[in-house]
């Protein structure tokens, strides 16, 4: 009987730890790379794409690029549209100009602090038609 006792409160002890356990938390998944067209000057025929809601990035990064209507390099900026006005707005960065090739994250930022579900463009100062990497 002694060892029935000893053994029930050990498990209700046990039982205890699973309940007070910290559930698990739903942690943003790593940035997300998109591989878009760019639109000419200003422009906004370009590939579109929405800022990743599961990315733990707020930045858009350009971390390749490919000129293929120039000299091999040409400017880039990022282009997000506001639903509010149906305008499109180039970012604060405005065109930075690269030769083609990759970089790292965090280098080269378009746009900072964009919220998740914006659409976004990428502009080349040049002709369009490059195509570019974007983490976000």
């Amino acid at each position: 009987m002694r060892k029935a006792i000893t053994a029930g409160a050990f498990a209700l002890v046990a039982a205890g730890c699973l309940v007070f356990a910290p559930a698990a938390s739903a942690a943003p998944d790593a940035c997300v790379t998109s591989t878009l067209t760019t639109s000419a000057y200003e422009g906004t025929g370009g590939t579109h794409v929405k800022k990743s809601a599961s990315s733990s990035c707020s930045d858009l990064n350009l971390t390749y690029v490919n000129d293929t209507t120039v000299y091999g390099y040409d400017g880039y900026a990022g282009r997000l549209y506001h639903s509010s006005t149906g305008t499109w707005k180039t970012c604060d960065a405005g065109y930075i100009w690269l030769y083609d090739g990759s970089y790292a994250v965090d280098s080269e930022l378009l746009c900072t602090d964009v919220s998740d579900n914006t659409t976004f463009t990428v502009a080349s100062a040049a002709n369009g038609g490059d195509t570019v990497h974007v983490v976000h």
